[in-house]
């Protein structure tokens, strides 16, 4: 199978999309788009043999229905510059190649990452991993950066004067803190690349990781438009009942067991929000739990 061009994604090869203060995302390398997953679940060869509206109909269908493996048939190397504690929470996702720049071979940058005012907060009290939604005040926003910055130069001073005294780089780099700035290639496949933000663009992730995430979809965007928007309907805008839920929205609704009809301004509901057709005999379905 040739390898799919798409002019959208190829307008931004290799630009530097900025994220925090000193980091990026660039687009290095894909393969393949959407035309590339609908090949793929039709097991054909040769384009053109569907109309884009066929070809969107069925990238929906796959993603509604879960059917992974043609979103595999994607794939996307990025080049990313990251704040270690970044990358720690990043690597966790073990469904890429990853190449990372090392401190054993390499003379680390004096770069890193300091939390503009407003994402500078205190710790949740009903949340163990994350910070309040408000901000510090001023005055200790501005003391916690500068506090930050004086210890960021104070730590990288002491390694380049371990290295200055010749001490092997793979030691002196030991007490640089986690706010420095990595850089590493990560290439991932469509559907490991939804389910990576899936998680990490959802509100609960941390600030930090959450920025790049959402500039990772901005690019993917690009690459599979049809593909994106099939992830957003159907996996981050949507929501997924428990079973006990969805028999309390029934009941709430008046769908009773016994009385298997739909009310009618349920239906009229739906048709206003844009529901119809086949889309409508699934969202009554679901309601029913037929």
């Amino acid at each position: 199978m040739a390898h799919s061009v798409v002019p959208e994604a190829e307008e931004i090869l290799d630009q530097e999309f900025r994220v925090l203060d000193k980091g990026f995302v660039r687009l290095v390398d894909y393969l393949g788009g959407d035309e590339r997953i609908v090949q793929s679940a039709r097991v054909s060869y040769g384009a053109g043999t569907k109309t884009f509206r066929e070809d969107r109909g069925l990238i929906r269908y796959l993603m509604r229905n879960e059917h992974s493996s043609p979103f595999e048939q994607v794939v996307l190397t990025f080049h990313v510059k990251v704040p270690i504690f970044v990358a720690r929470q990043w690597i966790r996702h073990r469904t890429a190649r990853v190449n990372e720049i090392s401190g054993r071979y390499s003379v680390m940058t004096s770069e890193f990452y300091v939390p503009e005012g407003q994402n500078i907060a205190l710790q949740s009290e009903n949340n163990r991993q994350g910070r309040e939604a408000d901000a510090v005040t001023p005055e200790m926003q501005q003391e916690i950066a500068e506090r930050l910055a004086d210890e960021q130069k104070r730590s990288y001073g002491s390694y380049e004067k371990l290295l200055d005294e010749g001490l092997a780089r793979e030691l002196a780099r030991i007490n640089l803190p986690l706010s420095l700035y990595t850089e590493m290639y990560w290439q991932i496949d469509l559907h490991n690349l939804f389910h990576f933000l899936k998680l990490r663009m959802d509100n609960h992730a941390q600030y930090e990781i959450r920025a790049y995430a959402d500039t990772m979809f901005d690019i993917a965007k690009r690459v599979s438009p049809a593909a994106c928007e099939a992830f957003t309907d159907y996996v981050v805008e949507s929501v997924r009942f428990s079973g006990a839920e969805a028999e309390a929205l029934r009941s709430a609704l008046g769908l009773a067991a016994s009385e298997p009809a739909v009310p009618p301004h349920l239906e009229q509901a739906a048709e206003a929000a844009g529901i119809t057709g086949k889309a409508l005999s699934r969202f009554l379905g679901k309601l029913s739990h037929e």
